[in-house]
This record gives C-alpha cells, sequence and structure tokens, in this order.
C-alpha cells in the first residue's frame, strides 16, 4: 500500500541581512501552497550567506527563542499544516552555527548544524555539535544535511542507517557538480532527497539554482532553474525508500562489510 506524503521545496533569493524583507517575500512564496506536508528552504534562509566579517556574520545571526524569522516561520507551519526547514543563522552562547531548524505546527520540533564548513564559513561559525539526527514526524522518518555536507558519503549514510525516509538539505550551492553528485545518494541509500537551493547573487559569489528532488532509485523527479524562483511540492511514496533492496538478494545496509572498512579510520 502507498503512503504518500507531499513534499518539496522553495527556491528564492533570501534579502541579504534583510529578515524583514526576505519575510514579506516568502509570506508571498507560501501562498502558492495549498497542500503540502514539508517545505524546504535554502540555507542561512534569515540572513543572507556572502558575509565580509565574522562581526558581519554575527551581527546577521538570532537567537532561535528571539527570532521573527522563526516565529514567522512557526505561524506557516500552523496555517498550512506543515512541517518546514530552513536554513537560519544561529546565535547561541556566544558563538554562531550555520544551522537548520525543523519546525512543525506545534513548534521548534529540532535542529541540525551543519558539521563540514565550506570556504569562508570557516571563519565565522562553529562546526555543528549535535551529530546527526533523524526526527520521525509521524508521516515519515527525516534527516537533515546542510549545503556542503552533501560531498561527504558518511553523513548520508548515518542518516540512512538511522532510518531517513528522506533527508532535507538546505543550500547555498556554487559548484557545477553539486547537483550531479547529490542525486547518487539517494540510490546508495534508498531514500527520498529535496535540496533547496537559492538563487541570486551576493558581492562575488552566484549561486546555482537547480534545486532537486531525488527518489530511492536515484532518478530527479524535479529540477529547479537556474536563477528563477520556483515552488515546487511533490508526491512521494514513503514505502519506495522503505524498500532497501537493490536486488532480489542484495539489501543495501545488510549488504555491508563493516569489519573490511578499518582503513577508513572510523
Amino acid at each position: 500500500m502507498e503512503k504518500i506524503i507531499k513534499a518539496g521545496f522553495i527556491q528564492f533569493a533570501p534579502q541579504f541581512g534583510g529578515a524583514d524583507k526576505t519575510i514579506q517575500h516568502l509570506e508571498n512564496l507560501f501562498s502558492i501552497i495549498t497542500n503540502a506536508d514539508i517545505i524546504v528552504l535554502p540555507e542561512l534562509a534569515n540572513s543572507g550567506y556572502n558575509f565580509n566579517s565574522k562581526a558581519q556574520a554575527f551581527q546577521y545571526s538570532e537567537k532561535i527563542e528571539k527570532s521573527r524569522f522563526v516565529e514567522f516561520l512557526i505561524t506557516k507551519a500552523k496555517q498550512l499544516n506543515t512541517n518546514i526547514i530552513t536554513g537560519f543563522n544561529e546565535r547561541a552562547d556566544g558563538e554562531i552555527f550555520n544551522t537548520a531548524l525543523l519546525i512543525c505546527p506545534e513548534g521548534i520540533k529540532g535542529k541540525y548544524r551543519k558539521m563540514h564548513l565550506f570556504m569562508n564559513e570557516k571563519d565565522f561559525f562553529s562546526k555543528g555539535d549535535l551529530g546527526f539526527p533523524v526526527f520521525d514526524i509521524g508521516i515519515c522518518r527525516l534527516g537533515i544535511l546542510v549545503c556542503f555536507d552533501y560531498i561527504f558519503s558518511e553523513a548520508w549514510r548515518i542518516l540512512g542507517l538511522k532510518g531517513a525516509d528522506l533527508v532535507c538539505h538546505p543550500a547555498n550551492l556554487i559548484t557545477p557538480y553539486a547537483q550531479k553528485v547529490i542525486p547518487s545518494q539517494s540510490i546508495i541509500n534508498r531514500f527520498y532527497i529535496i535540496t533547496a537551493n537559492r538563487i541570486g547573487t551576493e558581492n562575488d559569489l552566484t549561486f546555482t539554482g537547480q534545486s532537486i528532488i531525488s527518489d530511492p532509485e536515484g532518478d530527479i523527479l524535479y529540477q529547479a532553474s537556474v536563477n528563477s524562483e520556483e515552488v515546487k511540492i511533490l508526491a512521494l511514496d514513503v514505502n519506495l525508500a522503505r524498500n532497501k533492496m537493490i536486488t532480489p538478494r542484495n539489501h543495501v545496509f545488510d549488504d555491508r562489510l563493516p569489519e573490511q572498512y578499518k582503513e577508513l579510520g572510523c
């Protein structure tokens, strides 16, 4: 029997340092959505991305409990009876983290802090310290990665082994090859992936758009354009992600040989 959820992304350009303008813009984009269980927004959606200093990154960060942006998304989750995963520039205990929040109709369900920091992010953010959690939201089990995490197969594998049906992947991708790599993790781990990338340019960085939804067979169900705003929601069969058989005799996890992988050093 099918177990259908409706999930997808909003691809747009957050306003750099302008959370209030981003909220106004998202209000219009959310109005397009009438029936969705899961909506994924890009990385650092409350602040923008291309900071010129740690001080500026800190200036545009927010505490979760005092964030107008978070309050807005909680309101939207309640109104639409949906779950929202958003990138968030999080200030906590004097540090800032490149975080992704899981927001349900009841409020904050959980968060993930980005582990693998890209380029200048190393100068601004602390490394994630919450591990790789998987959240059971009733309709499915979802994991979260953020942008450059995508290049590390170990992160995807951990989420798969923990039972993720879907990995939500807020991103600010700038490289030309990320969207080619990401769907391979869908088939390697037999789960869905929703990558919500942003568009636009900030100073010397141009983002590549092309947000994607890929299925457990590695097929790209939808890929957005390079530079246009898009809202896309698709029907996904969760049971497909719970079938881990590659052939009648090969299980994607049970056929692993961890004792042979000691050279990895982990």
